[in-house]
This record gives C-alpha cells, sequence and structure tokens, in this order.
C-alpha cells in the first residue's frame, strides 16, 4: 500500500515507517513452583476454608491436568488401578486414565474436602465445590486461587494453577529420565477432544502414568 501511495506522489517510497516494526513474539514464560510451595498454597488455602481449593491444587499438581478439566471432574471417573493406584477416567465406559496418579498426600485433601462437604458423591455429581456450595467454575477457581496465592506469597506473585504446575511437571519428570510417549500420556491427554487422536494411536495406560509419577520424584529431588 505504502509503495502504491508513493507511486502516486502521495510519500516518499523509502520513508516507509513500517519498515522499522518487526514481529517479535512475546518470550514464553518459564515460571515455575516448587512442591513446597504447592503445599504451602495447599495448606493456606485449607486454613482460610477453602477446603475445595485445597482439594483442587492437590489433584492438579499430581495430575498435571489443567484447571478446566480438574474442575470438570465428576465423582465416577474416580478409579483404582490393580496395584491399588488411584487416578481419573475418561467419563463412559471406556476406563482410559487422564493425568496422572494420586500420590497419598493428594488423597488424603481430597478424602478430608469430601467429608467437610458433608454430601456423598455419585455418578455423574462435580466433585469440586467452591466455599457456597456450588460447583466450581474456571473464573471462580482463579479468583479463589489468586486470592489465596496474595495471602501466602504477597500480591506481587503471578505463578498460575495452570500453565505454571504443568510446566513445572514436565521439568520434573524430564530431569527424573521420563520418556517422551510416557510424558505425553500423563501430562498431555487431558479430557478435551483435540488429544483423541493421539490417545487412539498411542493408548493412555496405567504403568506409563506410573512412570512418568517417579521420574517426577527423581526429577525432583535432583532440581534441588
Amino acid at each position: 500500500m505504502w509503495k502504491v501511495a508513493a507511486a502516486l506522489g502521495y510519500c516518499v517510497r523509502d520513508a516507509d515507517p513500517g519498515l522499522g516494526v518487526r514481529n517479535r513474539a512475546a518470550p514464553g514464560r518459564s515460571l515455575q513452583w516448587s512442591e513446597g510451595e504447592v503445599v504451602r498454597q495447599a495448606k493456606r488455602a485449607w486454613r482460610r476454608g477453602y477446603h475445595g481449593l485445597a482439594a483442587v491444587i492437590a489433584v492438579a499438581w499430581d495430575t498435571q491436568l489443567s484447571p478446566g478439566d480438574v474442575v470438570a471432574l465428576r465423582a465416577s471417573q474416580l478409579a483404582r488401578g490393580a496395584a491399588g493406584e488411584a487416578f481419573f477416567t475418561q467419563r463412559g465406559k471406556t476406563g482410559k486414565a487422564v493425568g496422572g496418579i494420586l500420590s497419598t498426600r493428594a488423597l488424603w485433601v481430597l478424602h478430608g474436602y469430601l467429608e467437610k462437604l458433608g454430601v456423598e458423591l455419585h455418578g455423574d455429581a462435580y466433585i469440586f465445590r467452591n466455599r457456597s456450595g456450588a460447583r466450581y467454575s474456571v473464573d471462580t477457581l482463579g479468583d479463589d486461587f489468586r486470592d489465596v496465592r496474595s495471602i501466602e506469597f504477597g500480591p506481587l506473585e503471578r505463578r498460575t494453577i495452570g500453565h505454571d504446575f504443568r510446566r513445572t511437571g514436565a521439568v520434573e519428570a524430564i530431569a527424573g529420565g521420563a520418556q517422551p510417549a510416557e510424558l505425553a500420556h500423563a501430562m498431555g491427554n487431558t479430557l478435551s477432544a483435540s488429544n483423541a487422536l493421539f490417545a487412539t494411536y498411542v493408548p493412555v495406560n496405567v504403568t506409563s502414568l506410573r512412570e512418568v509419577m517417579d521420574a517426577r520424584r527423581r526429577g525432583r529431588s535432583k532440581l534441588r
């Protein structure tokens, strides 16, 4: 357009201000959490009465599911493996695992939250509720997480429960020697349809989830 205008005498051809503009992509985030910081955030949430949030934090940290996938989990999706591992499955009767295996600590928090909830959840009932008893939405979860984060780490803290949790889990697993396919199973396979093709060719299984869980522990020790 500038060259056309210059040809018509409206401007100088070589004075195009657009030539000085460079399309630089924003640098990727590199923020991470430590396990101890995540525990602090969960404990602070519990002590402030955000019991559902504390359970979400514990589950999101272990499973590496996105916040949207965690708050969408139903009671019928919690399952146990042959060796007693606790994990979540896809909705329906496929039995395919999604996300990582829950640690003993996460199960304690989850069971404690369910006791506080005072209601036995069945079938398609959503697991995670906010302080009002309503189902957690992604927006409400984000608001509560930021409120507790500000109390525990100060108002300038910006790390999130979503990408920064998942990034940390990936770094731990890679440092611990997790194989790419196993890592993709445990961290890339969410409840969204976008991963259906990958799951078709590389089915998720509990063994791969266990390998990633062990790799994260090894990696966490190396990174300390």
